[in-house]
């Protein structure tokens, strides 16, 4: 397998993209959903808290693609943990804007799952990215 690529289709065929990555599928369904979620936000919370949000949802995303794109594991492995870092930070800002009445319960519960989710499957390609690392040093 390539330069810190780690993740494997069901096929267990390598992933030639970073759009290929479940993790970044998911991502993807988050930042769409914050974006859509935003958008009825009072509005002076357009360059606040929304802002804030979108920006979170946005850096998930592409620093999933961006370590993806660099040469080594451990590159791969630190963009990956900011973007879960990215996660943790939406899931306060979530909380924030159910708190304000921004959205609805309902709403949040849809948002927080897809975070979790994110957050676990970034937890899983880091694990999958550090052992990869760890064959290819044993050779």
């Amino acid at each position: 397998m390539e330069k810190g690529k780690g993740e494997r289709t069901e096929a267990r065929t390598p992933v030639r993209d970073f759009k290929e990555l479940e993790t970044w599928q998911v991502a993807r369904k988050l930042r769409i959903a914050i974006y859509c979620a935003t958008r009825n936000f009072p509005p002076d919370e357009k360059f606040g808290l929304a802002a804030q949000m979108r920006r979170a949802a946005v850096s998930i995303t592409a620093n999933i693609a961006e370590g993806y794109g660099r040469f080594s594991y451990q590159e791969n492995i630190q963009f990956c943990r900011q973007s879960r870092a990215s996660a943790y930070e939406l899931r306060d800002h979530l909380t924030t804007a159910v708190d304000e009445s921004y959205f609805a319960r309902d709403v949040y519960l849809e948002l927080e799952s897809l975070a979790m989710q994110t957050i676990h499957l970034l937890n899983g390609y880091i694990r999958k990215t550090k052992l990869l690392q760890q064959e290819k040093e044993k050779r």
